[in-house]
């Protein structure tokens, strides 16, 4: 489906004249869903793209589930209790899951998956998000019993995030590529690689705490999700109904929205953060002059009300609103707020002026307009005497270059513009305790105070340990936060598509979706 608006324009044209025979009237019923790009594995356990935790969303479930605030819930665990200490949780699980090859899920797939996660060979990529769990014990077929080294206050969270998802003891060979094997209200039935993934109903699903309407089964027969990285023949396919739901132009969102040829739904409460990070361990990021004077030198409010206007908010804090602990007022104290003058000085300080500028690369992933963000930004930091290259790639391969740049020793200066999705503030964790996610800056006194943050079970004390996190990363330079985005998730849908949802923390939820008299 990736393909040009001409093109696009005759395949619909021939497929009127046939009649829609053959495959595509097979596919009639199906929900399309266009995105500019593709999941880096169907494995919960090997990256951390949003666009791969939709998909599992989809095809795995999780013991507990968010409610529309973003607070977890009951879900494929019917309840749990933890001892006084904090360090054993009991989950008793629901009766009679299924997994799609008809196998029951139960306590060993809950163990195996936790098992998994913790596998010293090939441990999860999010394996400190598990907190320190020592051990799983099947107590029962629908009992399982977890025990931790210590208290752990954002294990319960997780378990409703889909890096948690609960992955079927079945799986075997192929799994993470042409196979997945989950008890979530669709199932996997093929992967083209950069084009798309097709998922079929799950007959057998029952939601006991996903938010939607709908308690049983998806109502239509398939989903397909589509990889469509242009935007205009994005927008091509959905004014023609040969996609249903997709992201919009940009640009062309307020005239969607005043024409109601579509419908146009902006998520809420999405947890993410966009911000500022830098490679650490050599010149120039590591004084921190330098990643101050990135800082004070960029005006996050003013590109992004040139590129997205309304659908996009500044950001203060190293996580976004909604999430625990923050506070703008607390954040804009210890920020490096919009300052050209100060970064100048900064700059002067560290050798660099007019006639020898401070040269960096920009790393920047694909899609929502970034090129143009970037662009803006770039010219800001040009004007006090930084050189930005920008680097646009995919976000997987800029995962994996952003770790590659902390391991460098030697080379060009290097930040990237990083986007992390979170429900909660222990995503600092994963991303500034020793080794840290990307191999970047970490500190032995960083570490204990984000162990801290871990640990605290009453709210006021951890909420002061998390901003004491939140003053060291910003006064350092070390997490400069952007902006809060709507605009990668803003979606357009078709009028006659009804019960579209998107969950807290940028989940699109299909299981009440119904097209036309379906």
């Amino acid at each position: 489906m990736t393909m040009r608006l001409g093109k696009t324009t005759k395949i619909l044209a021939a497929a009127a004249a046939i009649g829609l025979s053959g495959t595509m009237a097979a596919q009639a019923r199906d929900i399309v869903w266009a995105r500019y790009g593709d999941i880096d594995t169907l494995d919960p356990h090997r990256a951390t793209s949003t666009l791969s935790l939709q998909v599992w969303s989809l095809i795995y479930d999780t013991l507990l589930a968010t409610d529309a605030t973003g607070a977890p819930v009951p879900n494929l665990a019917k309840s749990w209790t933890s001892n006084d200490e904090g360090t054993e949780y009991t989950f008793l699980l629901q009766d009679g899951v299924k997994c799609h090859d008809g196998s029951p899920l139960d306590a060993n797939d809950v163990k195996y998956t936790i098992d998994r996660a913790f596998d010293d060979a090939n441990p999860s990529v999010t394996k400190a998000s598990w907190g320190p769990i020592t051990g799983v014990e099947v107590v029962d077929p629908l009992t399982v019993k977890l025990t931790l080294e210590s208290p752990f206050v954002a294990l319960v969270p997780f378990l409703a995030d889909s890096f948690s998802s609960i992955i079927c003891d079945t799986n075997g060979e192929g799994f993470g590529t042409t196979a997945a094997i989950g008890s979530g209200p669709w199932k996997l039935e093929s992967w083209t690689k950069g084009d798309k993934i097709v998922l079929k109903r799950n007959p057998d699903y029952v939601n006991f705490g996903k938010l939607a309407e709908n308690k049983g089964a998806p109502y239509m027969d398939g989903l397909t999700i589509s990889v469509v990285p242009e935007p205009q023949a994005r927008l091509a396919a959905l004014k023609t109904g040969e996609v249903d739901i997709a992201e919009p132009p940009f640009d062309d969102v307020a005239a969607l929205k005043e024409s109601g040829e579509l419908d146009i739904v902006v998520a809420e409460n999405t947890g993410q953060n966009v911000f500022w990070e830098f490679a650490a361990h050599r010149p120039p990021f590591n004084d921190k002059r330098a990643r101050l004077a990135v800082g004070y030198a960029t005006d996050p409010a003013m590109a992004i009300d040139l590129i997205y206007g309304d659908l996009s908010i500044p950001e203060a804090c190293p996580v976004s609103r909604g999430v625990f602990g923050n506070d703008q007022e607390f954040c804009l104290k210890y920020r490096p707020n919009y300052d050209p003058e100060k970064a100048k000085a900064l700059l002067a300080e560290l050798g660099y002026g007019p006639d020898k500028p401070l040269e960096t690369a920009m790393l920047v992933w694909t899609g929502g307009n970034r090129q143009k963000l970037a662009e803006i930004f770039q010219a800001q930091l040009a004007e006090v005497g930084i050189k930005a290259d920008i680097e646009m790639m995919d976000i997987g391969t800029m995962n994996a270059r952003v770790r590659q740049e902390n391991e460098n020793a030697e080379g060009k200066g290097s930040m990237d513009m990083m986007t992390w999705s979170w429900y909660d503030p222990d995503i600092l964790y994963a991303l500034w305790h020793s080794p840290g996610a990307y191999r970047g800056y970490t500190t032995p006194e960083l570490d204990a105070m984000l162990e801290k943050t871990r640990v605290l079970t009453d709210p006021e004390a951890r909420k002061a340990a998390v901003q004491e996190v939140f003053k060291v990363l910003l006064e350092e330079g070390v997490h400069i936060p952007l902006y809060t985005p709507g605009w990668e998730w803003v979606f357009a849908v078709r009028p006659e598509v009804q019960g579209f949802k998107v969950a807290p923390f940028v989940y699109p939820n299909f299981n009440d979706v119904k097209i036309g008299e379906s």
